[in-house]
């Protein structure tokens, strides 16, 4: 875990297979299959044991606003305020890392860039945070080493929740409202 400001979080991606109570996340690999899922899911990217094992496993929405937990108690995922806690708070600790993006990015796995100052350039100046953001990418459509994607809770309208990323060639940690739940996103925990 790492404290950044008042927040507590977690700094892995979520792995877990199963919900709180002990019942099972359905592992969905067809693609066709998981676009029409109207309850929770998880996968691997590119269906890949070992890129679930080390980016997190990959959930749909429907699994993060599941009644039965997706997050160990004592924890749960964050909602869109939560996050924008976080940002506001690096915007002015930003510490070695000089921006939000940099501060929240891993040392490793980011594709290179020669822009200065976004996540992919220099990256032993990235994390300054400790929240060690790895780029997972997200289900269907890759982005693996360039971006990461993680949900909140908070969701918006009937049919999108809001989630955050961070690209390679970024500065910040970006919020969209218009995630379609059944994406496949990490999930990041908070303490309650």
């Amino acid at each position: 875990t790492v404290t950044i400001g008042t927040q507590i979080w977690m700094v892995e991606n979520l792995k877990t297979t199963k919900y709180r109570n002990g019942d099972p996340i359905p592992n969905v690999g067809d693609s066709k299959t998981w676009a029409t899922l109207t309850s929770g899911a998880l996968c691997n990217y590119n269906n890949d044991a070992d890129m679930g094992n080390k980016y997190g496993k990959l959930y749909n929405w429907y699994a993060v606003n599941e009644s039965r937990k997706i997050t160990p108690a004592g924890w749960h995922v964050p909602t869109h305020d939560e996050w924008t806690t976080l940002d506001n708070y690096l915007e002015l600790n930003t510490g070695t890392s000089g921006n939000v993006g940099k501060a929240l990015a891993a040392k490793t796995d980011w594709a290179p860039s020669t822009y200065e100052g976004v996540i992919g350039n220099d990256l032993m100046k990235n994390n300054s945070s400790g929240f060690t953001a790895l780029p997972g990418g997200y289900r269907g459509y890759g982005y693996v080493g360039e971006t990461g994607f993680w949900w909140s809770s908070s969701q918006y309208q009937n049919y999108w929740a809001w989630y955050r990323y961070l690209y390679h060639f970024g500065t910040d940690i970006q919020s969209e409202y218009f995630g379609d739940k059944n994406t496949g996103y990490s999930v990041r925990c908070i303490k309650d």
